[in-house]
């Protein structure tokens, strides 16, 4: 088996703020060398959202987790001068913030392009280069808004306000950025020319959306072209999940031990083997649905059975009772709960607060019969500058200093 991590050689100067800084981390999971050029007050990730670990957040610790940091300013020349020095030695420049800001500088991709043919740049930001929101000022609930994923709720007093809900931009964007970076390293390699790449998280929202919204533009195709599934009467049901609330074979229930399970018997063969092995062949003989896909919608005398059915039973008995019998049962999680779970226990590790700050997930990438680096802890502003300078550029203590006179470094 390999010894070396799969990107091992790859070197990535970043320049980011906030949450688009997720860019690169997945890299570092497989073995890339990030150094995250910061400016000399540093990025405020340090300070935004919730929890606050020890004084610095999890949102730093968990983005910045394996990078070194090394401070320029880069409204200096020295500052300047120094980055480009980086990005001759660097396969990838990431520019995790609103695009131009580097360009502005004259660290944009026509000027590295220049003093590193095979140079990959790739800008990530809420919008994107074009459009008429690309010089928005956003957050990451905006890309997801914009996307349609997010629905407005509305409390008791009337006061509307964002619901819980799973952030998809601001995780999304940055794996189709990883993607899109590796896909230009590997082209350099091959063929020695560079790539400007961008990335707009809202983009990324609305491309994890795709089912909802193309459903959606097939149904304005007529009906004559465009039906519902044989299972239904060929009827539309509204898109993706909102067309879930009327399933019964694939529907929640409560369990006697008060959680739930998802029971996603919608092939009739998994149904089949879900009342042959409760004994409740009367079930199938009367309600055998179709082939495929059938979810018995709307039959509430089934999901009344169901209902009694499933409360006899913990979850945890349901689970192994589905996977005995080879009908698909599955747990019903919470973000909180989720960790206990022995699935969730047994393919995530988790990296320790003792050594990362906090306790954090690892990347989902797993190589088979290979142990990928543990990242280091994310660092404090600048932590790396020195040494940075001197491992990576060959700077001596001199030119750190004359650099650091200059101004290089705020």
């Amino acid at each position: 088996m390999a010894t070396t991590p799969p990107l091992h050689g790859i070197r990535i100067i970043e320049a980011s703020a906030l949450g688009p800084a997720a860019i690169t981390m997945p890299l570092i999971d497989l073995g890339a060398e990030v150094i995250k050029v910061e400016p000399p007050q540093g990025d405020y990730i340090r300070e935004m959202t919730w929890p606050i670990v020890e004084g610095v957040s999890l949102m730093h610790l968990h983005l910045n987790r394996g990078k070194r940091s090394l401070v320029l300013d880069l409204k200096s020349d020295a500052g300047v001068a120094a980055f480009s020095e980086l990005a001759r030695s660097a396969d990838v420049v990431v520019e995790a913030m609103r695009p131009g800001g580097l360009a502005r500088r004259g660290l944009g991709f026509d000027e590295l392009v220049k003093i590193n043919p095979k140079i990959v740049f790739c800008t990530i930001s809420g919008y994107g280069m074009t459009g008429p929101y690309k010089d928005y000022p956003s957050h990451g609930i905006a890309y997801d808004t914009w996307a349609g994923i997010v629905n407005v709720a509305t409390d008791e007093e009337g006061f509307t306000y964002i619901p819980e809900h799973a952030s998809i931009g601001i995780h999304a964007g940055p794996l189709f950025g990883a993607l899109g970076i590796l896909a230009g390293v590997i082209r350099a390699r091959a063929t020695g020319e560079g790539s400007f790449l961008e990335i707009a998280q809202a983009d990324a929202a609305a491309a994890m959306d795709w089912y909802r919204s193309e459903s959606w533009r097939a149904y304005e195709r007529p009906e004559s072209e465009v039906t519902g599934n044989k299972a239904d009467n060929y009827e539309r049901r509204a898109p993706g999940t909102a067309g879930m609330k009327e399933g019964v074979r694939y529907q929640v229930y409560e369990a006697s031990d008060g959680r739930h399970v998802l029971f996603m018997a919608s092939e009739q063969a998994f149904w089949k083997n879900f009342c042959n092995a409760l004994d409740r062949q009367d079930l199938f003989e009367r309600w055998p649905g179709s082939t495929f896909a059938d979810h018995a919608r709307g039959n509430r005398e089934l999901q009344g059975e169901l209902k009694a059915i499933f409360a006899t039973k913990t979850a945890a008995q349901w689970l192994e009772f589905g996977g005995r019998v080879n009908t698909p049962i599955a747990p019903v999680n919470t973000p909180k709960t989720l960790l206990e779970d022995p699935q969730f226990q047994d393919r995530f590790p988790l990296y320790r607060a003792s050594d990362l700050g906090a306790d954090e997930l690892p990347g989902p990438i797993k190589f088979v019969g290979e142990a990928l680096p543990a990242p280091t802890k994310a660092p404090t502003v600048g932590e790396h500058t020195d040494d940075v300078l001197r491992e990576v550029l060959g700077w001596d203590d001199a030119r750190i200093a004359t650099a650091r006179q200059a101004g290089a470094f705020g």
